[in-house]
């Protein structure tokens, strides 16, 4: 079984998705496969150069996510270049994965976590989805703890996506998470078994 997890910024997919990989499931992590073709030498890497300067580069040639992320966050047209440049890349790969995971590992449960799965149609080829949801002022204050960023900005990162309460529509499972760590875990617990059953 596929199961695609999405979220908003800050909403708790991260804690989400540790979770149930520590229950079992399988996890293929869209973020780390964006971070992996962008890296150096990568197409995606000199093209995000060319487009958005050297300024977005650390000291060590690395894309430096924060200085990017304070580029494409502020302007619509710069994140749709950012997206248009970086997306084939992340989806050819996830499709890639997905496709050997069946052989690969037959029977088990897979996890796709993915910020962008219904933006980019994603949810549309899994067997269920799940969404972690957090009030607005939550992903806030939660971004600005993480990323020392200001309410602007924090809100700029937020609407750059779907609105939570759009994803939730798409969802088969809604993990909240405004409560506390606890309340999140049983919540995860309990729709693993359902996944697992």
């Amino acid at each position: 079984m596929i199961v695609g997890l999405t979220g908003g910024v800050s909403s708790g997919k991260s804690l989400v998705a540790g979770e149930l990989k520590r229950l079992g499931a399988r996890i293929i992590d869209a973020d780390e496969i964006a971070r992996e073709v962008t890296c150096p030498g990568k197409p995606a890497y000199n093209d995000i150069v060319k487009e958005f300067g050297s300024g977005v580069l650390s000291p060590d040639g690395q894309i430096n996510r924060k200085a990017l992320g304070a580029v494409v966050f502020s302007d619509y047209e710069k994140l749709r270049r950012l997206n248009e440049i970086t997306h084939p890349g992340i989806m050819r790969e996830i499709v890639l994965r997905l496709s050997l995971f069946g052989e690969k590992y037959p029977g088990e449960l897979l996890i796709l976590d993915a910020p962008l799965l219904i933006e980019v149609g994603l949810h549309k080829t899994m067997d269920r989805v799940i969404v972690v949801y957090a009030d607005e002022d939550k992903q806030i204050e939660r971004l600005k703890k993480k990323d020392n960023l200001s309410d602007d900005e924090a809100l700029k990162r937020i609407r750059a996506q779907l609105p939570l309460s759009k994803k939730r529509e798409y969802a088969d499972f809604v993990i909240d998470n405004n409560g506390n760590v606890e309340e999140t875990l049983k919540q995860v617990k309990d729709v693993y078994l359902k996944l697992k059953g």
